[in-house]
């Protein structure tokens, strides 16, 4: 039997829910059509890979891809090329790009650029504002991940904070409601203190302490308490301080929590100790926080009280991160390189294979009831990424793909290496070399 417009995986160490096994995988028209220890068929192309291990592609529920108007620092294309040698076959991207994404026409303007120009699966957040609650109301949540809340400034100016606002997004959103939480007031009043000491004269290894654990919590738990109020759908963003991982109940099935979180790769891996040598290049909103908070935050992914693992990949210039503490916008790239800094914990025995596509596949798949994609499952997209365990490699600027052209991670050498990413059954990348002809498509929502 020969398929058309087949690939066939042979004896890949197939990791997926819950399970390692040895098998083929048959991927025909972007589908996995069958999933066996051993499939005697002929396909177009074969792809032997023994000793690699085939994990679901990575869906990353927060990026800042920049499109439109902040292209100098990133977009579309280059993002998601990024985000597709790192293992992450799908994507949902954020509202704060120029102008904010406020209405449904500008929402419909960025779908239209990622059909042309993305290289792996997307969805992009509605954004809320004090003033634009008609808008919201409006959002499609079979076509759209999630409206997107800041209730905390960070990067553009899409802060929330007029509370009769927040109570209406809160009774009527038709969708997820995705929240950014820092509490405003605390951080204002943290930011006078040092600047009354200190003048221009800040530094980044003051950042934790500006935006503090306490800022976080205040918010998170105000979200909380209006999610409960409400029975919203409510997912909290990159929870960065140990006393917020206290939030969440994880005694409640995935497919039946009403609140749920979110990890980041930068807040699992830094603490504050690395600013000192790191300074700006890994400043972020919220701030990376203490050991203490970094341990808290892995252990709650661990024992689920943290639901996904995701980047909040946020490219700045080289020239920007460049500038003093105070003017260095807060982000970084993280998406070719998240998965890959997960499996070097893997390594250090710190969480397992099955974990990690859990968190980084099947979970954002449940929490966002994303179609058909997350699991390797018959029927399902064929999302997919091989990945060798055993192949080094070592960050430079030279082979970092974000158009920034930095990476927090620089000098850094990981353990493994992704070496296949197929999305939605077209193989996009291979040991280094990109098949950019066939873009990637709009994600569905089972709601």
């Amino acid at each position: 039997m020969i398929y058309k417009t087949s690939i066939l995986i042979k004896s890949a160490t197939i990791v997926n829910e819950g399970t390692l096994f040895v098998g083929d995988v048959l991927i025909k028209d972007g589908f996995i059509e069958q999933i066996s220890g051993e499939l005697n068929i002929r396909a177009d192309e074969e792809i032997r890979a023994e000793g690699k291990c085939l994990l679901p592609g990575c869906i990353d529920d927060q990026v800042h891809f920049r499109e439109p108007g902040l292209t100098h620092k990133a977009n579309i294309y280059t993002e998601s090329r990024a985000a597709a040698a790192g293992g992450i076959t799908s994507y949902m991207e954020m509202p704060n790009t120029i102008p904010n994404t406020l209405t449904q026409q500008l929402l419909a303007a960025k779908y239209q650029i990622a059909s042309q120009n993305s290289l792996t699966n997307y969805s992009f957040f509605m954004g809320a504002s004090n003033n634009n609650l008609d808008e919201v109301l409006k959002t499609d949540p079979q076509r759209v991940c999630g409206i997107k809340v800041f209730m905390g400034s960070s990067t553009g100016n899409m802060l929330v904070d007029q509370a009769d606002t927040l109570e209406n997004i809160f009774r009527n959103a038709p969708t997820l409601i995705a929240t950014h939480c820092e509490d405003e007031v605390t951080i204002k009043a943290n930011l006078e203190h040092f600047k009354s000491m200190y003048g221009d004269h800040l530094k980044p290894e003051m950042h934790p302490l500006i935006r503090n654990a306490e800022a976080c919590y205040k918010s998170s738990s105000f979200a909380i308490q209006l999610a409960k109020k409400h029975d919203s759908r409510l997912h909290i963003l990159h929870i960065s301080s140990a006393i917020e991982t206290h939030l969440f109940d994880p005694s409640i099935p995935l497919a039946e929590k009403k609140i749920t979180s979110e990890a980041c790769i930068h807040h699992l891996y830094f603490s504050d100790a690395d600013y000192q040598t790191k300074g700006n290049w890994i400043k972020w909103n919220p701030a990376i926080k203490s050991a203490q908070d970094r341990d808290a935050i892995f252990q709650a992914v661990l024992d689920n009280r943290i639901d996904v693992i995701a980047t909040d990949h946020a490219p700045h210039t080289i020239e920007e991160k460049s500038q003093s503490y105070a003017q260095a916008p807060a982000g970084g790239p993280l998406v070719q390189h998240a998965l890959i800094a997960m499996l070097d914990f893997y390594h250090q025995g710190k969480i397992s294979l099955e974990k990690i596509v859990e968190k980084m596949a099947h979970n954002p798949a449940i929490c966002f009831q994303v179609n058909k994609r997350g699991f390797i499952r018959e029927g399902y997209w064929a999302d997919l990424v091989l990945v060798d365990l055993h192949k080094p490699q070592r960050i430079t600027r030279e082979n970092v793909l974000s158009k920034c052209g930095w990476s927090p991670f620089e000098g850094h050498s990981f353990k493994s290496s992704v070496t296949h990413t197929f999305v939605s059954g077209n193989l996009v990348w291979e040991n280094g070399a990109f098949y950019d002809s066939s873009a990637g498509q709009r994600l569905q929502f089972d709601r």
